[in-house]
């Protein structure tokens, strides 16, 4: 007899909340991890003596290595089951930032040039090769996480503690953040890498002590040649995946890298605490995130009432395109914070109840194989938004570029709920 908060799964139960937990502190310390790494690893021009461009292939390396690796990763999780490639996945994590120290300390020593990036260092190729790990072991995590949350909850609560998880994920990265960055001022860049691989590595630690067993529910053999023809014989997996990849490019492609200098344009300050547009800028996307996060956790359960999951994502992707309407048509420091609350909370509303969603979707033994797909197109976007917006807003201006990340969002509404509710 399975009681109140535990899952039966093949031979073994599951404490859901155990194991959400779990999931959710791994994730939360290698966003935090990550954070405490960032606000130093732009510096790396001048402390390394490197290009431009070999600074933003170090920066990207994580992220084209999870692109690849995500795949790849949930077909094995497939095989052999969620716990022991997520915890492989966050000790590896954990390593990554010992790498950067490694990196700080190789000699200056060149190894050629190649086109377009320029002149190739030792430092440089050191960091690459870590930033490449990171986004390896990052692939287990994100992919481990849903296939084990999945795997554990039913669909009456999926989307409860799929939003936990996700609320982990957007606080994490901000949290460490501001870690990192005091962390750099007080003492120095070294240290703030030692921090987050020693953060990194607590969540390995905790993922080995407190993770179950989670044995794979079907035979996993699809092979990844048939990945498409199966992604595309299951109702609603890509609308699903293509209106994540769309929130990535809006908020952390779009919005995250054009909000700063968008305030620099309106003249935003807070000249009373001596806050420019930057300080204005960080305090915005600060509250943005929290938004983000709180929206997170409520959309998930109220999605678990709905008959139609799908329902609340009408709601979410409304808001969202609210918020960038309210950034170009109310261009004042007023119309910034409203406007990126409300694009905030549409991110967090949606993204638990496409992942509830998509889970619900999934068929036994493929989990993992479908959070990849789900993450595939997250890091499109992520990849896209940036080689998008500079020019975009360069071309026809702010306002414009939002009204059209406004279009974005209703498109996704329209998307997601004419198919998945069809």
């Amino acid at each position: 007899m399975e009681t109140d908060g535990e899952v039966a799964s093949g031979r073994a139960t599951y404490d859901v909340r155990t194991v959400a937990v779990a999931v959710t502190s791994g994730v939360f310390l290698g966003g935090v991890a990550t954070g405490v790494a960032f606000p130093t690893l732009p510096l790396l021009d001048r402390v390394l003596g490197i290009s431009a461009v070999m600074l933003g292939v170090i920066l990207a390396a994580n992220r084209i290595a999870r692109l690849l690796m995500n795949t790849p990763a949930g077909s094995f999780i497939d095989r052999v089951g969620a716990r022991k490639p997520m915890i492989a996945g966050l000790f590896v994590q954990g390593l990554a930032p010992f790498g950067y120290v490694v990196g700080l300390n190789t000699p200056t020593v060149g190894l050629g040039t190649l086109p377009v990036v320029g002149s190739v260092s030792a430092p440089g190729l050191v960091f690459v090769l870590a930033r490449a790990f990171w986004g390896v072991g990052s692939a287990f995590v994100f992919v481990g996480a849903f296939a084990v949350i999945t795997h554990v909850t039913e669909r009456e609560d999926r989307g409860r503690w799929t939003g936990y998880m996700r609320a982990g994920q957007s606080l994490g990265f901000p949290t460490g953040l501001v870690v990192g960055g005091v962390l750099a001022d007080l003492f120095d860049v070294q240290t703030a890498f030692l921090t987050a691989g020693t953060l990194a590595m607590l969540a390995g630690v905790i993922g080995l002590l407190v993770l179950p067993d989670v044995a794979p529910s079907g035979t996993g053999r699809t092979a990844l040649r048939r990945l498409p023809s199966l992604v595309r014989a299951t109702p609603g997996v890509l609308p699903i995946g293509v209106a994540n990849g769309a929130i990535r490019l809006l908020f952390g492609g779009v919005l995250l890298t054009t909000a700063v200098k968008y305030a620099a344009v309106l003249d935003l300050n807070l000249g009373e605490v001596g806050l420019g547009a930057a300080g204005v800028t960080g305090l915005v996307m600060g509250a943005g995130v929290l938004a983000s996060s709180a929206a997170t956790v409520v959309a998930g359960r109220v999605s678990d009432r709905l008959d139609r999951r799908e329902l609340a994502t009408l709601p979410a992707f409304g808001v969202l395109a609210a918020g960038f309407a309210t950034l170009a048509l109310v261009p004042t420091l007023a119309g910034m914070f409203g406007g990126v609350l409300l694009v905030g909370a549409g991110v967090g509303g949606a993204g638990p109840v496409l992942l509830a969603a998509l889970g619900d979707r999934s068929p036994a033994g493929s989990e993992g194989k479908f959070g990849g797909v789900y993450n595939v197109f997250g890091d499109v976007g992520l990849s896209i938004g940036p080689l998008v917006a500079f020019p975009a807003v360069t071309s026809i201006g702010y306002e414009t570029t939002y009204l059209a990340c406004a279009g974005v969002g209703v498109a996704c509404l329209l998307l997601v709920n004419a198919t998945l509710l069809r």
